[in-house]
């Protein structure tokens, strides 16, 4: 007797090798989502709707760390943005302080998407952030404004990006 294609008293195997991979490996992502108005202890990001939010929290919501501190407090960057040329080393404020406000207009609308650090480095800066879309935001944003040289690229299983932006005079 057969049953659906196996010998009666076959146990069913699983093929392991056959089973879809994930491309893209993030494991700051969360798996479940947490309660609604959960808040985050670190920002006060409050969860809501499905998302992470800048609203208000009741005191007595639940807590659990937003995916962005718990990068921040592991040291754990997703995106970095190196920059230097002797452009930046003549305009170096300027341009730290136009990366910071790409920064912040990407945070209203993205609280998650945020700075991690800014970190003087040989001859530049690099600039770590909790996620992979502002590192490329800040690089377009420093190429439209100043020109020079922008390269992108993405990790290939990881979750993460590298930006690298430069202008010599």
């Amino acid at each position: 007797m057969r049953q659906n294609g196996n010998k009666a008293g076959a146990a069913m195997t699983t093929r392991r090798d056959r089973m879809i991979k994930e491309r893209i490996h993030d494991p700051y992502h969360v798996r479940h989502k947490p309660a609604e108005g959960t808040t985050c202890p670190a920002c006060g990001l409050v969860f809501r709707g499905g998302a992470w939010r800048k609203d208000g929290a009741g005191a007595d919501a639940a807590k659990s760390t937003c995916p962005a501190c718990q990068r921040v407090r592991d040291k754990m960057p997703a995106g970095t943005v190196t920059l230097s040329g002797s452009f930046l080393t003549a305009h170096n404020e300027e341009v730290l302080n136009l990366a910071c406000r790409a920064a912040e207009r990407e945070g209203e609308t993205h609280p998650l998407h945020r700075i991690m650090q800014i970190e003087k480095d040989d001859g530049g800066y690099v600039i770590t952030t909790t996620d992979i879309h502002l590192p490329r935001l800040i690089g377009q944003s420093l190429q439209k404004a100043y020109s020079g040289e922008l390269n992108i690229a993405y990790g290939d299983e990881a979750y993460s990006v590298r930006v690298a932006w430069s202008r010599d005079q």
